[in-house]
């Protein structure tokens, strides 16, 4: 399983917010024993700054009676409580401040984290605290998945966009039922390995983004060299779509993560690779139109987990590598690793 001071780094980078450059992540992780611990602290960090730097304004629809028309007159309301000959109308209309999805979803994260008796009590007053310094007004929005869909409707980035990733990650650690007391109860999202393999792919991809200049980093869609009869059913073909391809002149590298225990599998009496894996890494570059001179190459990158492998091949013509990354490392091992896996020496060489 993932040290807690690793994850911290692959979170950052599956997010965009690389711990060396921002302060919105400055907490040192080595002091916390959960998962959930980490979170919050990043949370309470982060929001600290955002109140700094006050809440960011949104519209947001009001209805109240009122004297002068304002808005949009609510006719079928005003007529209901027979306001007009009081000189009064229901209206609804829009008013700028922090009452926003993104601000209501963070505080209301605040309150259950500072419920769980799994964070140490100084979290929890310190959470707290920070709770208070909310505006009197806002009212906490329960961390729901609804809640999350109409934050994200906001289209936030920056500092608020890491923070709404905090507030998920943290809505998918929480178990389904809650105790007595109301409080929920958490889980250790390491654990979740369709939720793992999703941030592992984010954080290889934003590592490379980051961290080197000699390729472009990106995730691209590969058009199948095929043709069909009637040409309608072409449609009807798998997508490919890489989860990231690092390209420059003379390279194109394309690298499939997979979030297993294991690179390998036991079959009958002998280990062996994960056929789909392979199959769809050899569509992958057997598809793939090239520039001039260009080498393609094809990496398998698992989480070397129960053991290490490091397999070279040739491939339909092309370099493929399958090779483990060991997570359970120094953070600067990790990066050392991520970047030899693509400044090795020429492929063809060691095929």
């Amino acid at each position: 399983m993932i040290p807690i001071q690793n994850l911290y780094y692959l979170l950052c980078y599956a997010w965009n917010r690389l711990p060396e450059r921002d302060e919105l992540v400055t907490t040192s992780p080595t002091t916390f024993h959960r998962p959930l611990e980490l979170l919050a602290q990043v949370l309470l960090t982060g929001t600290r700054r955002l109140l700094r730097q006050g809440l960011k304004n949104a519209y947001s629809e009001r209805e109240e009676e009122v004297q002068a028309l304002r808005g949009r007159l609510l006719l079928t309301s005003t007529l209901h409580r027979d306001l007009l000959r009081q000189g009064r109308a229901v209206c609804a209309y829009d008013e700028l401040g922090p009452d926003s999805a993104f601000n209501r979803l963070l505080l209301g994260t605040l309150e259950q984290l500072m419920r769980s008796y799994l964070l140490p009590r100084t979290q929890r007053h310190e959470l707290r605290l920070l709770r208070n310094r909310f505006p009197p007004s806002l009212t906490p929005t329960p961390l729901t998945q609804h809640a999350l869909r109409l934050a994200r409707r906001q289209r936030l980035s920056g500092p608020e966009s890491f923070l709404l990733n905090v507030c998920e990650l943290i809505y998918y650690s929480a178990l389904p039922e809650a105790d007595a007391t109301g409080r929920t109860r958490f889980r250790d999202f390491r654990r979740d390995e369709r939720l793992m393999a999703q941030l592992f792919e984010a954080f290889v991809r934003n590592f490379y983004r980051h961290e080197q200049r000699q390729f472009r980093v990106l995730s691209e869609t590969i058009a199948w060299q095929a043709a069909a009869e009637p040409v309608e059913n072409m449609h009807l073909l798998p997508t490919m779509q890489t989860d990231t391809t690092l390209e420059s002149a003379a390279r194109k590298i394309i690298l499939d993560t997979k979030y297993y225990t294991a690179a390998l599998r036991q079959r009958y009496d002998r280990q062996r690779l994960i056929a789909p894996h392979l199959y769809q890494l050899y569509a992958y570059l057997q598809n793939q139109p090239l520039a001039d001179g260009q080498q393609l190459e094809g990496i398998l990158l698992y989480p070397a987990a129960t053991q290490e492998v490091d397999l070279r091949y040739t491939l339909g013509g092309h370099p493929v590598r399958i090779v483990t990354l060991d997570l359970n490392q120094p953070w600067p091992g990790i990066a050392r690793d991520l970047l030899g896996l693509i400044n090795s020496d020429d492929p063809k060489t060691k095929s």
